[in-house]
């Protein structure tokens, strides 16, 4: 019989975590798991109260995006444990990409008897991220999502792009992609495990979770006037047949830039380049069906 311990982040989907867990909690309940509810004050806070619980043996649960996905998951790997998710935050990319079912009652007998599957991370610099690092227009574009979260998340998730771009201009970054030196004007470049993020857009198609590589997405510089189409390409992941997109795999990169731009991870702000970025294969437990 499995043991939970859920991390509720009180700020995911609009206030809307302890909801959306309800039902799934009393389905759980119902089938005989024991829950212990946790509120988390912070990603370090998440992080402490995920690496116990995954340290005694329970699975902890993630109540909210993304984000304290993210938090948990370095816990748990850290501790050795199992990850359980349950979607309530704004984009939900990672658990949309893993096909979790939105049903509470489903939700929860996969939760209580899924399968376990052991997916890949990307370590970025001591940070483990179960979905995508990324820097340059997507960055700026996941600060103005996190400073406008009044916004209805299907609106802001198209526009912060878009004002994004406005305001970019290419960068040169320089890439070190398995000991290979590529130097890029770009205006993004992506380092991804899931490939998938942005309120379901399909970044990086070829992504997969338990691979053994991570994929990378140069794109270079294109037609101020394509970003609206380029935006409704990435939904089915047509964009990389574009002329300023290319694609490739690797074990570990490493990634500078001319000037600071901000460094993301699964939709939030983890610091600035240069960064060094290493696939952990396996590393991550996750209750998937």
């Amino acid at each position: 019989m499995r043991e939970f311990t859920a991390l509720i982040n009180p700020v995911s989907g609009g206030g809307e975590a302890a909801a959306r867990l309800r039902p799934v909690l009393a389905a759980l309940r119902a089938l005989g798991s024991e829950v212990v509810l946790e509120r988390t004050r912070s990603a370090a806070h998440a992080s402490e109260l995920a690496f116990e619980a995954a340290g005694n043996g329970r699975v902890v649960l993630a109540v909210g995006g993304d984000g304290l996905v993210r938090d948990a998951a370095g816990a748990v790997v850290r501790a050795g444990g199992t990850l359980g998710i349950v979607p309530a935050g704004r984009g939900n990319d990672f658990a949309r990409t893993l096909g979790l079912p939105a049903e509470p009652d489903r939700l929860a007998a996969l939760l209580h008897e899924g399968a376990v599957r052991e997916l890949d991370v990307l370590d970025a610099d001591g940070v483990i991220v179960p979905g995508n690092v990324y820097a340059g227009i997507d960055s700026k574009a996941s600060v103005l999502i996190n400073a406008n979260r009044w916004v209805p998340a299907a609106l802001l998730y198209r526009i912060a792009p878009v004002l994004a771009f406005l305001r970019w201009k290419p960068a040169e970054y320089t890439l070190e992609i398995d000991g290979e030196q590529l130097r890029a004007r770009a205006n993004t470049v992506v380092l991804a495990n899931s490939g998938a993020y942005g309120h379901g857009l399909r970044i990086v198609p070829p992504a997969v979770l338990d691979d053994g590589r991570a994929d990378v997405l140069v794109v270079g510089e294109g037609p101020r006037s394509a970003i609206v189409r380029f935006m409704r390409e990435a939904k089915t992941g047509s964009h990389v047949r574009r002329p300023e997109v290319s694609l490739r795999t690797a074990r570990e990169i490493r990634m500078r830039v001319d000037r600071p731009v901000p460094l993301c991870a699964d939709g939030d702000v983890i610091g600035e380049l240069p960064v060094t970025v290493r696939l952990r294969p396996g590393a991550l437990r996750v209750i998937t069906g």
